[in-house]
């Protein structure tokens, strides 16, 4: 197991469910659900376009009650998409962190620690899609086809999501400890092979 360090920069609730972005706060409840008072909190959810091995609008666990982007990978967005800021609202994030390079790329079990005694699991990536492209698109009404432009930018930058381990409390300005598991790259045997 590998160790990381990272700083808390924003906390965020998408209270709305008619929209896509979130709200900063000063601090979040987190509860077994997720983010209290967040659209996307529940210890269940209805499958969709994520889960195509299982029919659509079927009650399923809710392993994406949170999502986490980084500092880092929002400014290549925005850099790849010639703009001067991508904030994380409006992608409806949960958490905005600093100092962890690649964030995306933290292996599913993934776990991080916060002071509030709150304890996050890593799910895996939240592939990047349409609707945060749209509202990038209603703040820069000037660049064309940013929708359309955003997954591409957004590919493994677009942040993670993520289950309660533990409640607690998470407020910006925090530390937190984050805990990469030991990775094995699974290998497909030879089909013949003895």
């Amino acid at each position: 197991m590998e160790r990381l360090e990272a700083l808390v920069e924003r906390v965020m609730v998408s209270r709305d469910p008619h929209r896509p972005e979130s709200t900063a706060c000063d601090q979040a409840t987190v509860t077994f659900e997720g983010f209290e008072g967040d659209k996307h909190s529940g210890l269940t959810r209805l499958s969709d376009a994520r889960t195509p091995h299982i029919k659509r609008r079927t009650v399923i666990r809710n392993s994406r009650q949170v999502s986490l982007v980084s500092v880092e990978e929002l400014a290549e967005i925005a850099a790849a998409l010639d703009l001067p800021l991508v904030e994380p609202e409006w992608l409806g994030a949960n958490l905005l962190l600093s100092g962890i390079p690649n964030l995306t790329y933290l292996p599913p079990s993934t776990r991080l620690f916060f002071p509030g005694n709150a304890v996050l699991v890593v799910e895996g990536e939240n592939d990047p899609c349409l609707t945060p492209g749209d509202v990038l698109q209603s703040r820069y009404l000037d660049k064309k086809k940013l929708a359309g432009r955003f997954p591409k930018a957004a590919l493994h930058r677009r942040g993670l999501v993520g289950w309660v381990e533990r409640p607690g409390l998470i407020k910006p300005g925090e530390p937190v400890r984050v805990e990469v598991p030991s990775q094995v790259l699974y290998s497909f045997p030879k089909i013949g092979a003895k």
